[in-house]
């Protein structure tokens, strides 16, 4: 049973009245089920979208001689995201303690990588560390969002899940290697491997409306970070920041990034097992932590 928000139920109501409307064939259960799939994937990354959408909007809308520089603009409206998600109760605050986590650790990720020329935000503003805006923590966090979210939402279990503390080592490896393989030898194809052979046998099943869909974690882990590199050319395109590749002018994200998207993957789902403990098919999840009073808690069909 996938466990709603007070705000998520009402909405869910909601869309039930609509769905019941449709005609009881095959056709038209397949269409509610693809219309819930796609309602649940854009709800689960709405933190993400609104960043998305400031990016660019401050981009097209933002003067050069602005009163306030366009990166503390965009930490503005990225708190304020954040505020609204959790007032708005469209998050839990389990799910915030998670979202944190990624805030930090990819805020120290980004103090690295801008110091070795990875990658470059423009200049200006009061509101950073270093040459990082803090804007660019939220970015992460938006990752840790839509992970925590699209597991509650889709009620998402799993069949022959590893041990966590192996998932917690290579975790480690994998965020480690972002920083040392600078200095000495890149292991992330043994980090891959580690990853293939840890997760190779565990399936991913998930809830959409009444259908129970499963699905090979490694191919949504490699889904997600395809939709992560995607997002990812929207921001640079919007200049919120720029590779090296970039600095004369925009081209399109190298698809090998999908690898460090899917290090980054490792690390999320790790973090994410913090809120949510991995449960097999047919059991009952005990409720996450900090849920009990965001929730209510609800569990609807």
């Amino acid at each position: 049973m996938a466990r709603f928000t007070s705000v998520e139920m009402i909405i869910d109501r909601a869309a039930h009245g609509l769905l019941d409307r449709l005609p009881p064939t095959r056709a038209g259960s397949l269409l509610a089920e693809f219309l819930v799939f796609g309602a649940k994937q854009a709800w689960a990354a709405l933190f993400g979208a609104l960043l998305l959408v400031a990016i660019v909007a401050t981009r097209v809308f933002s003067p050069d001689d602005a009163l306030l520089a366009r990166n503390d603009v965009l930490t503005i409206l990225a708190v304020l995201i954040q505020i609204g998600m959790l007032v708005g109760r469209l998050e839990t605050i389990g799910e915030l303690r998670v979202i944190l986590l990624f805030h930090v650790v990819g805020t120290v990720m980004e103090l690295f990588k801008t110091d070795v020329g990875s990658w470059a935000y423009s200049p200006g503003g009061v509101l950073h560390l270093g040459a990082v805006p803090l804007f660019s923590g939220f970015m992460y966090a938006a990752v840790g969002s839509y992970m925590v979210r699209v597991v509650r939402l889709f009620d998402i279990r799993f069949d022959r899940y590893p041990r966590r503390w192996l998932t917690a080592v290579v975790a480690i490896a994998c965020y480690v290697n972002f920083f040392t393989h600078h200095y000495v030898v890149d292991v992330r194809w043994l980090l891959f491997a580690a990853i293939v052979v840890l997760y190779w046998p565990t399936v991913l099943e998930a809830r959409v409306l009444k259908a129970r869909l499963r699905l090979s974690v490694l191919i949504s882990f490699v889904l997600v970070a395809l939709f992560i590199w995607i997002a990812e050319n929207v921001a640079t395109a919007g200049q919120a920041w720029i590779y090296p590749d970039q600095a004369d002018g925009w081209t399109p994200v190298s698809l090998a990034k999908l690898g460090s998207w899917i290090l980054l993957m490792m690390i999320s789902v790790v973090l994410v097992t913090w809120v949510y403990p991995p449960e097999p098919p047919g059991a009952e999840p005990p409720d996450a932590p900090g849920n009990e009073a965001e929730n209510a808690d609800t569990r609807a069909e």
